[in-house]
């Protein structure tokens, strides 16, 4: 299923419209990507998609990176300037607005060299955040947007399955070491990097859900906490597993470990168009309590993931969102003992016309594959 770009575009300009805004200009990244299909490079070379409310779209691009431009964009119409100069395309966008352009709403990635021109040459009364306009779409995904996040939950549980298959194999590598098979596993399937750097965190740095990987060995009978993803056709995925490689857990593993796939569980069940996102929290947290361990949950209980691993909705408590089919976000319930080990599970959703699909599918066991 292809990517319909004019139709995001044409979305765009309905939404432009009602807040009354002459244009958005989009910068090389997620939101440049989601328009157009390039991603380009958000640093260095100064794309801008010229989005109007009324008009064809034009993607300004330096003359250096113009075949890059017309390789890559689907787009109505490629505007080359001289250099790669921020200043240059900002003439640009200001040759396409309208002569007294009222507002014209600005990408938040912006760098501050594009942006400067910007606002010099439009005032700060008129340059506003495009923000609102280019998340308010972006959260709802569309079909093609649905089936790319598959295909890259499908690659990431393919590898969570590969490296929970070492057993005692495992017992004796280290963190980093997990970490490297576990980024090799995800190119050899076709992966374009990772979406965020490899979580392997083995006994006591499980606890920690903020550490990434260190040089800690994997020893026999600790837990073993494995969160990664990848991202292909330039869709995130993102999932957790623990695991035991060897031996037998530490006393109440096994009852925390239920106890976390039971909270995972009740947050898919919860999902359905019309509740809010801070509903979805209180069932995790919720089933956590029921056992007492809620206050060992010590974040938030998902994010939104679509062309970022973690974009704008925040399933959290008492956010007042309310879903929508086509959002798509992680459930994550994770129970830490600080010192000693952790467990957290996660598998990405997407909400449907009546509840929720889970895009992972990878065994919830905590024993070796």
């Amino acid at each position: 299923m292809e990517h319909s770009y004019q139709q995001r575009r044409e979305r765009a300009r309905l939404r432009l419209q009602e807040r009354g805004a002459d244009a958005a200009i989009a910068y090389p990244g997620p939101n440049l990507q989601y328009f157009t299909g390039f991603r380009g490079e958000p640093v260095d070379r100064f794309h801008a998609l010229y989005l109007p409310a009324d008009g064809e779209a034009v993607l300004v691009s330096p003359d250096g990176y113009a075949s890059q431009a017309h390789a890559y964009a689907d787009v109505e119409s490629i505007h080359s300037v001289d250099g790669n100069d921020p200043e240059a395309v900002a003439a640009a966008i200001e040759s396409l607005l309208p002569r007294s352009p009222e507002a014209v709403l600005l990408d938040d990635d912006a760098v501050a060299a594009l942006a400067g021109p910007l606002y010099e040459r439009l005032g700060t009364d008129v340059v506003g955040s495009a923000k609102p306009v280019f998340t308010s779409l972006r959260r709802r995904k569309d079909d093609a947007e649905i089936e790319a996040l598959k295909r890259s939950a499908a690659v990431a549980d393919a590898v969570s399955e590969e490296v929970r298959a070492l057993g005692a194999d495992a017992v004796g590598t280290t963190e980093a070491e997990l970490a490297t098979e576990i980024r090799a596993g995800l190119h050899a399937r076709g992966a374009k990097g990772v979406s965020f750097d490899v979580v392997v965190g083995a006994g006591p740095n499980g606890a920690d859900a903020a550490l990434r990987h260190g040089d800690r060995t994997v020893r026999s009978g600790e837990p073993v906490v494995v969160d990664f993803g990848c991202f292909l056709d330039g869709y995130a995925s993102d999932q957790t597993r623990v695991v035991v490689y060897d031996g037998d857990p530490p006393e109440g593993f096994e009852a925390v470990h239920e106890a976390t796939v039971a909270a995972l569980d009740a947050g898919v069940e919860a999902v359905e168009p019309g509740v809010t996102a801070g509903d979805v929290d209180a069932a995790v947290r919720g089933t956590l309590a029921e056992r007492d361990l809620a206050d060992r949950f010590t974040h938030g209980t998902g994010h939104g993931v679509g062309l970022a691993s973690h974009e704008d909705l925040s399933i959290a408590e008492g956010v007042p969102t309310e879903l929508e089919p086509g959002m798509v976000f992680s459930i994550e319930p994770g129970v830490y003992f600080d010192g000693e080990w952790g467990v957290r599970i996660e598998d990405l959703v997407v909400v449907t016309d009546d509840g929720a699909e889970r895009l992972n599918d990878s065994p919830r066991t905590w024993r070796p594959l």
